[in-house]
């Protein structure tokens, strides 16, 4: 990818989970699951969940289901929070200040992402990558859940951002990716402390983290995955009004993006002398 200094390949075969020898060298990872009412699919997410998982933080979204009570019973040593506002992008936030892993992965909670995939991930992670993007669009991805409307909006903001931010996303909007914790400032996210809503706190976050990332001069390796379709439940996603949101972040990304680079070129020239004088 020829982007404001990512790049994106192809990741290698997944290694085997190390032994215990191994163990002490390897990157330790956590798995960020937010979840609102989604009790009917946990059971599919931990029987996929693969070993060498060291923290999974489960954050819910308020449930009014038994989603918790669930979750507890089969991950009974997570870490469990509640997030702090409303919104995908909340959750995951919150997910993030609660992680200590050297390495954070993010998937759904609806068993459309599939947790198996997640050494595939971290090994593209290990090799060099700073972020390892999810693509339902590069071999061995797919989805059996996308639909028309879905595809075509996609393309259209994935072609959008190629543009606009010098990348080459396959698929912008797709929301399971991996990264070393060490990069989250670089995503610039609201404290979660805040009670109002925040930008970055619905279903743009994936724009957010991919965009800003990029422009941040970070590796970006695409790896193929396959999306599968919601289990139990109704989705959450509009494909219509959190197409505009997405459109909408876009466009305030651009004009984040073009005054950090003004105000870099303003350092760059400044006479360090008379600053210092």
């Amino acid at each position: 990818m020829d982007s404001p200094g990512a790049d994106v390949g192809e990741p290698g075969v997944p290694t085997p989970t190390p032994d215990a020898g191994e163990a002490s060298s390897r990157p330790t990872v956590s798995v960020i699951i937010p979840a609102m009412n989604e009790a009917k699919n946990l059971p599919f997410v931990a029987s996929r969940m693969p070993g060498g998982i060291d923290q999974i933080v489960f954050v819910d979204g308020n449930s009014v289901d038994d989603t918790v009570t669930v979750a507890r019973e089969l991950w009974p040593d997570a870490t469990f929070i509640t997030q702090t506002r409303s919104g995908k992008g909340n959750a995951l936030a919150c997910g993030f200040a609660a992680a200590t892993g050297d390495i954070i992965v993010m998937i759904d909670a609806d068993g459309s992402t599939d947790p198996a995939e997640i050494p595939r991930f971290v090994e593209a992670l290990v090799a060099g990558a700073d972020l390892a993007k999810g693509s339902r669009f590069v071999a061995p991805g797919g989805s059996s859940d996308i639909t028309l409307l879905r595809n075509v909006g996609n393309k259209g903001l994935n072609g959008l951002v190629n543009v606009v931010f010098r990348t080459k996303f396959s698929d912008l909007c797709y929301g399971y990716n991996a990264f070393w914790r060490k990069h989250v400032p670089l995503i610039e996210l609201a404290p979660t402390e805040y009670t109002r809503a925040q930008w970055g706190d619905g279903f743009e976050i994936e724009t957010v983290i991919n965009v800003r990332l990029a422009t941040s001069g970070l590796r970006i390796v695409e790896v193929g995955s396959f999306e599968g379709p919601r289990l139990h439940g109704r989705s959450n996603l509009n494909a219509y009004s959190d197409g505009m949101r997405v459109l909408r972040t876009i466009i305030s990304e651009w004009r984040h993006w073009r005054d950090t680079q003004d105000i870099r070129k303003a350092s760059a020239a400044a006479d360090v002398s008379e600053l210092t004088a």
